[in-house]
């Protein structure tokens, strides 16, 4: 028995497999830490236990929980929402530390409120959290954006001037990764975009926010030049959710125990979440060393290996020369297609690419959600081409000039592959590292 001894903490919600708060809290120390899932009609019998010691409180029980508390902290009371309980002598606490943790998301992200037009997206218990937070930053006006409100996505037109984003809902969260609330193009003013899904990392609306800032990189010479971020060509600040997570389960641990931790563990975990889930995924033109490296990552990270090939090949039951001779190549890439999707949303893996899964625009989405791109680069003249049929058939050169903005488009990182694999595995996993949590 742990030193909790027999009190239940956990998570209270109704359906939570793809929750990620177990390994936080027994990375903040509390070992009998569990999902406890319920259906609303039996919340009742289990809030009353006496051996309740803390509980955080998920969708769609951040309301309902409100019934059962014999004491509710002023500021859970006025947003509106319990995600966390404590009993304390026989009394059920209720407290909103997701304020705590949206804040901190916040200011991680270099997130400025004060003065701003801000756009919620949802009206559901999350947007009461991020309602309250705008106001106590000081945001000039709060729009709460739903499907039946006075404010809808009918009429999002009337919220163009909208300078900051925030999306409280469930859309574009796994396991259905492909939704996007909205449209960034509406809202032309917008300078911050903040997404509280965690998983993905990196979701279909922050990914447009993000091609914003890598197609127009001409703000950072205005910022340097000493224009001020407002005035400065068009900018977006953009966070997903993972260290609001975080950071709401350590300010909950801290009601828990009564004890301070410090907000070095919040980023030390945050770290170690996003590299233990986010995949490496390595594009490049066939031949440039892809799977080789690869398994050199994978024995550095101590992540399986996926060779996406291999895996087509295994599931096809036959050759890719065979695939692209008999069923002809849109046949290869619509299975290419399903596979890399299924493979990317598993997260934590190393992947290796075929050297032409960056020429669907799904694709390149697919692997930059869940992961960090890594483009290997090696010459030309060095890449082989047996048992390769675009590169017997066609020149590498020219193959090389079209696929070439496709690479960039998807790489976070090139690498180039010109020497030992290992030198180049060890660049890569040593970028990976430092960037965990970005």
């Amino acid at each position: 028995m742990s030193w909790m001894g027999e009190k239940i903490y956990g998570l209270l919600g109704r359906r939570l497999k793809h929750s990620w708060s177990v390994p936080i809290h027994q990375a903040l120390g509390c070992e009998d830490y569990r999902l406890i899932e319920l259906e609303r009609s039996e919340l009742g019998d289990f809030l009353r236990r006496a051996d309740i010691g803390g509980l955080n409180v998920t969708i769609p029980y951040k309301r309902d929980v409100m019934a059962f508390c014999d004491v509710i902290d002023q500021a859970a009371q006025a947003i509106g929402s319990v995600n966390t309980l404590v009993r304390r002598e026989g009394k059920l606490y209720g407290y909103n530390t997701d304020i705590d943790g949206f804040i901190y998301m916040l200011s991680r992200a270099g997130v400025a409120l004060a003065g701003k037009k801000v756009v919620i997206l949802g009206s559901g218990g999350a947007s009461l959290t991020a309602q309250a937070a705008a106001k106590e930053r000081g945001a000039r006006e709060v729009v709460v954006v739903s499907r039946s409100g006075p404010d809808n996505y009918e009429n999002l037109d009337r919220h163009g001037d909208a300078q900051v984003l925030i999306n409280t809902t469930p859309v574009g969260m796994w396991p259905n990764l492909e939704g996007r609330p909205v449209d960034l193009a509406l809202f032309s003013k917008v300078s911050a975009v903040a997404d509280i899904i965690y998983n993905p990392g990196r979701t279909n609306l922050l990914l447009q926010a993000e091609s914003w800032n890598r197609e127009d990189p001409g703000w950072q010479e205005d910022l340097r030049h000493g224009l001020p971020q407002e005035e400065a060509r068009r900018r977006i600040c953009w966070t997903g959710g993972l260290s609001m997570l975080v950071a709401q389960a350590k300010r909950a641990e801290e009601l828990f125990f009564g004890r301070d931790i410090p907000d070095s563990e919040t980023e030390k975990i945050t770290a170690r979440l996003w590299q233990d889930r986010t995949n490496i995924v390595l594009v490049g033109m066939p031949g440039c060393g892809k799977t080789t490296v690869g398994q050199e990552v994978a024995a550095l990270s101590g992540k399986p290996f996926v060779d996406l090939d291999g895996e087509i090949v295994r599931r096809a039951g036959k050759s890719i020369p065979d695939m692209f001779q008999n069923e002809g190549e849109g046949t290869f890439r619509e299975l290419e297609r399903q596979v890399l999707a299924e493979v990317c949303a598993a997260g934590g893996k190393v992947i290796a690419t075929g050297g032409g899964a960056v020429l669907r625009e799904e694709n390149r989405t697919a692997m930059r959600r869940t992961g960090r791109v890594y483009f290997l680069g090696r010459a030309l003249d060095r890449l082989p081409r047996e048992g390769r049929p675009l590169s017997q058939k066609g020149n590498l050169t020219e193959m090389y000039r079209e696929r070439l903005p496709l690479y960039q488009a998807a790489m976070d990182v090139p690498v180039q592959n010109d020497a030992a694999a290992e030198e180049s595995a060890a660049e890569i996993w040593r970028d990976f590292c430092e960037h965990s949590g970005d």
